[in-house]
């Protein structure tokens, strides 16, 4: 049954015609749900899980793994996701959490995607461990309104670089993911052109940390950016950086 749902699926994609015919012919019973509302905040991701899988895993979500500080900051962003009217009506916040799943496949209006042997292995590489609290445990917010973002970070122990701290590729990785996600969020798709790291103070393995972005400037396809990263009380620096994002098409993926 499994690999039937697969080929159609690989068929549709292929002829752009996934998101009408698969829905079509496979929803009437019931049989298959595809997580496509909880992405519609950032336009240019899709998310296909593999192997596939009915209920892909959220992995911005708690888990057991989560230290005291890492849930705290998580329930501090979250709470501002959705307010309570006077009239008891709920409706968005200034905050958006965006949903974080183990591969994503970014894409053009009518659909020309990656080849399906690559897109079947492929894995978003934060997300590539499945054991809980091994390595990229992390949760985005984004506030579209103060064109912020902030990223609520754990560093599990495959991390390690010094002795009892965080390798700075790690950090980078991050700093990488959450400034491109942040520029992506306003400015659609986007490729990293420039990433300048200062490293300030070591990151202890095992501790939560905040990366706050925010919005320098944007200069027609360019999109500037920075980040600092610091304990959770903003305290103390770890790492500052600026990032400069260049919007792209499908064409450039593709070698077009």
């Amino acid at each position: 049954m499994a690999r039937g749902l697969c080929q159609i699926i690989g068929r549709e994609i292929s002829k752009g015609n996934f998101n009408t015919n698969i829905r079509q012919q496979m929803t009437p019973r019931g049989t298959l749900q595809l997580p496509w509302s909880s992405i519609n905040s950032v336009r240019t991701m899709a998310v296909l899980p593999w192997p596939f899988s009915f209920q892909p895993r959220d992995f911005s979500l708690p888990n057991s793994s989560w230290g005291s500080d890492m849930r705290r900051l998580y329930e501090h962003y979250n709470s501002q996701c959705e307010v309570e009217t006077d009239d008891g009506e709920k409706k968005w916040g200034v905050w958006r959490r965006l949903p974080s799943y183990n591969r994503s496949l970014k894409y053009a209006t009518g659909g020309v995607y990656l080849s399906k042997i690559i897109q079947s292995k492929a894995r978003l590489f934060t997300r590539n461990i499945r054991e809980q609290g091994a390595a990229f445990e992390y949760v985005v917010f984004v506030n579209k309104q103060e064109q912020k973002c902030v990223c609520v970070f754990q560093a599990g122990h495959l991390l390690e670089g010094p002795p009892g701290h965080v390798h700075g590729g790690a950090i980078a990785t991050m700093i990488d993911t959450v400034t491109g996600t942040h520029a992506t969020y306003l400015s659609g798709p986007v490729m990293t052109a420039n990433l300048n790291i200062n490293y300030r103070s070591p990151i202890p393995l095992g501790s939560t940390v905040l990366l706050t972005c925010s919005l320098d400037k944007k200069e027609g396809r360019k999109t500037f950016v920075s980040c600092q990263v610091t304990n959770t009380d903003s305290s103390k620096l770890h790492t500052e950086a600026t990032g400069l994002f260049l919007s792209i098409t499908m064409g450039h993926l593709l070698g077009g």
